[in-house]
């Protein structure tokens, strides 16, 4: 069982992995995940070399130095993933006027989570027979009320894996909804470890707890009261 649960685990990782090079690549151009650092990925679905590696890759303003000027720098470990747009009015602005929703929280934002990602992302198909969709949408029946701003994100082969998965659509939209998921709850397997821990020092201090109070009140069901007459 536990050698099932490691592959699972690896499995679940790796996925992960993946989709943060789908969200990198393809989600990134529009969509934010305010909440995450990339210190988040260390220990979770990277090694901390290659989280420091995937920070270098971003340019951060910081400052201002001893001559007062903000400068650029490469980024850190305790820098949050970089924005697409420097403010909601100029995410408006490149959007028609729709405002590209944070990814940070959606696998927990809609009804379905995970399920309801997958099928968005591979639900794009031709309006039925007497649906017209006005420009610059499109059918997609698993959006509330079937019309989205949002064009179909993914394509079979548009990102090359490193461990050479397939990249289909399906795989693509799999692993990024794993990924969005992890992100929602990047602390998952820490909580659950910290609760492993709870449990069996709970279990130990049950014994000494049930003996320490057969002892105090061994005495009151021991007692036996008698009533005579005066």
């Amino acid at each position: 069982m536990d050698g099932l649960a490691l592959e699972l685990t690896l499995f679940l990782v790796h996925s992960a992995r993946r989709g943060y090079f789908v969200y990198k690549n393809v989600c990134a151009q529009c969509h934010s995940l305010n909440l995450i650092a990339f210190r988040n990925f260390v220990g979770t679905i990277a090694t901390e070399d290659e989280a420091k590696e995937w920070a270098a890759e971003i340019e951060v303003q910081d400052g201002p130095n001893d001559q007062g000027d903000m400068f650029d720098r490469p980024g850190k470990l305790a820098d949050y993933l970089p924005r697409p747009y420097a403010n909601d009015n100029a995410a408006r602005a490149a959007n028609a006027g729709a405002l590209p929703p944070d990814l940070s929280l959606m696998e927990k934002a809609r009804v379905g989570g995970p399920d309801y990602i997958f099928s968005l992302l591979t639900g794009y198909c031709e309006p039925p027979a007497g649906v017209s969709m006005r420009p610059g949408l499109y059918y997609n029946p698993y959006f509330p009320g079937s019309a989205i701003g949002m064009p179909q994100p993914l394509y079979d082969g548009m990102v090359e894996y490193e461990d050479g998965t397939e990249a289909s659509m399906s795989q693509l939209a799999k692993d990024v909804t794993t990924f969005l998921t992890w992100a929602a709850e990047p602390e998952t397997n820490e909580r659950k470890r910290m609760g492993i821990q709870a449990i069996f020092l709970l279990s130990l201090a049950l014994l000494p707890t049930l003996y320490y109070k057969r002892l105090k009140w061994s005495v009151v069901k021991g007692r036996k009261l008698r009533f005579t007459k005066l």
